[in-house]
């Protein structure tokens, strides 16, 4: 079952202001309930919600059923479980589907978001490594990134700083970005997590295969990557990488 666009739901009055942008959305976008503001459903986070009445992350969006969209953003999640906004708004989105005293979330939904986006980045990396878009090993990512052939360089959280700056200043020179201060993403994972995913040992740094511009990925595998971390990066409050319009020192 498609899941229904979200135009008719608001979560206070504040956001009915919203309702005629909401109407005028491509498909491809929805409204959180949370904030009312209109993003692509990529960038977005669904909740779906089981034949009992429990609110579960759907990341992927692919549950059945009536489907409710928040931003990627904990804290706005826990301030909204705090003082009732997101059971409001919920019981909107869900209208006509389980009644106000079955419909329930655990109070850990925050750690299981979390959970369900990492595990959502991981099985990306799994399945562009099998499809051969994931470069490994340090001198190799170095020697494309310097050629220009990978769009994205992800560290593990436990690299060094200086496996980093020389992996960053490669990719600096392939995309001609140097004084740019590109750097790529250090991810919310390490070293460990990444080397099961990718059934690897000791994977510390990684790229991804394709073009960069330094600024518009317009490799397919970048792009599907990119999103699986800019939605958890952005959950936890992290930034995706940088660019601080210097080059660090390398």
């Amino acid at each position: 079952m498609r899941t229904p666009h979200n135009e008719s739901l608001t979560s206070d009055n504040a956001e009915a202001a919203n309702l005629s942008r909401a109407d005028d959305a491509s498909e491809s976008e929805r409204r959180c309930v949370l904030s009312g503001e209109v993003l692509p459903r990529e960038e977005l986070i669904r909740l779906a919600i089981s034949p009992t009445g429990d609110v579960l992350p759907d990341p992927n969006a692919k549950a059945p059923g009536r489907g409710a969209w928040i931003a990627p953003d904990r804290r706005a999640l826990e301030t909204a479980m705090a003082d009732g906004h997101l059971k409001r708004a919920l019981m909107r989105a869900f209208k006509g589907g389980p009644k106000d005293e079955t419909l329930s979330y655990n109070d850990d939904l925050p750690q299981a978001v979390e959970a369900a986006l990492t595990r959502t980045l991981l099985d990306r990396l799994g399945l562009e490594m099998r499809g051969g878009n994931v470069v490994l090993g340090s001198a190799r990512i170095e020697e494309q990134a310097r050629t220009g052939r990978i769009a994205l360089v992800l560290h593990a959280s436990d690299s060094s700083e200086d496996g980093r700056k020389k992996l960053d200043q490669a990719w600096r020179v392939g995309t001609d970005a140097e004084g740019s201060g590109l750097r790529g993403t250090v991810l919310p994972l390490d070293r460990d997590a990444l080397s099961v995913a990718l059934g690897r040992e000791n994977v510390v740094h990684l790229g991804v295969s394709g073009k960069n511009d330094g600024r518009r990925r317009t490799s397919s595998a970048s792009g599907r990557v990119g999103q699986a971390v800019t939605r958890l990066s952005k959950f936890l409050g992290q930034t995706e990488g940088s660019r601080d319009g210097s080059d660090p020192p390398d």
